[in-house]
Order: C-alpha cells, then sequence, then structure tokens
C-alpha cells in the first residue's frame, strides 16, 4: 500500500494560525533595515505617478500570482475591489490572454511586460512584448510601468523571504 504524501491541506483554521505564528519567529523586515524599506516604500511611489490607478493594481496583481505571494495579491485585489474594479477582471487577470475583451490594449501590454519582466529567467523580455508595451505607451509611462513591475517584485520577495501571511498586517506591497 503506497500512501500518498500530496493529499490535499485539510481546512483546518489552526494551520492559519500556526502559518501565521510561524511567520512571526521570521525578520521583521521594516525594522531591521528602516532605510531600506523607506526607499522601497519612495520607489513604488514614484513609480505610479502617471499611472492609472487600476492599471497599477492589475501589474501588482499579475506579478504576484507569477511569483505565488499570496499575501500582496491578496492585499492588491482587495485594493482594486476598494477602487472599483470589476470582480469579473480580478478573476480573469490571470488568464488574460484568454479573456483580452476584459481588458484594454494598453492593460494587455503592460500584463504582457509583467510578465517577461517577472519570469526574466526564463528567456529575458522579448522584443516583440517590449516593442507593444512602447506602441502603447510614452517613454514616461513606460519607465513608470517598468518602475512599477521592478517594485511589485521587490515587495513580492520581501514578503515571500520574510514569511508574510495573506491577510495579516497587510501594508508591504
Amino acid at each position: 500500500m503506497t500512501t500518498n504524501t500530496t493529499a490535499a491541506p485539510t481546512l483546518d483554521p489552526t494551520t492559519g494560525i500556526a502559518a501565521a505564528e510561524a511567520a512571526r519567529t521570521r525578520l521583521d523586515f521594516a525594522k531591521a533595515a528602516p532605510k531600506v524599506f523607506r526607499a522601497i516604500i519612495g520607489l513604488d511611489a514614484a513609480a505610479r505617478q502617471g499611472i492609472d490607478p487600476a492599471l497599477v493594481e492589475l501589474i501588482q496583481i499579475r506579478a504576484s500570482h507569477l511569483n505565488h505571494c499570496a499575501y500582496c495579491l491578496h492585499m492588491h485585489t482587495n485594493d482594486a475591489r476598494k477602487a472599483g474594479e470589476s470582480e469579473d477582471r480580478l478573476h480573469l487577470v490571470a488568464v488574460w490572454r484568454e479573456a483580452r475583451h476584459f481588458f484594454t490594449p494598453k492593460e494587455q501590454a503592460a500584463l504582457a511586460l509583467t510578465e517577461a519582466v517577472t519570469l526574466v529567467a526564463d528567456g529575458g523580455v522579448p522584443d516583440a512584448v517590449y516593442a507593444e508595451a512602447a506602441a502603447q505607451f510614452d517613454e514616461q509611462e513606460l519607465a513608470h510601468v517598468l518602475a512599477l513591475i521592478l517594485t511589485i517584485n521587490t515587495w513580492n520577495r520581501v514578503a515571500l523571504a520574510t514569511g508574510k501571511v495573506a491577510g495579516t498586517d497587510e501594508r508591504t506591497g
């Protein structure tokens, strides 16, 4: 008889509590490196300038999907809802190519660039993806979109490395 070691986890409410407790034993990044933390916040704020707030959230949601960052994904889907984003679009961000009619050409270009930059080790940023983004955004906007992608990837890595738990003390990324 073989034991299945990949069984789905049970829905035990204490599991979430245990995860939150385990996360507390990890580094508090903001306290341990306050200047670095503030610098990331500054980069995040600067990157958002001139970018449609709905697009900001779509970029952050897609990068968080790709990085498997539940903490940031929970935060940014909630932020997007508060800003008036539709449930349909939120549910379809991960499969935007199959649901293009829900997203503008500009949003599609930003999502494609987000994927390419986030997954840069898988083959760089293809010329076609960059060219489409450059066609949709002027140079300043494109620089800000790129900075936003870099920033959310940084936040995702901070949250993942420090064991942040979705739904707890949110305001990292």
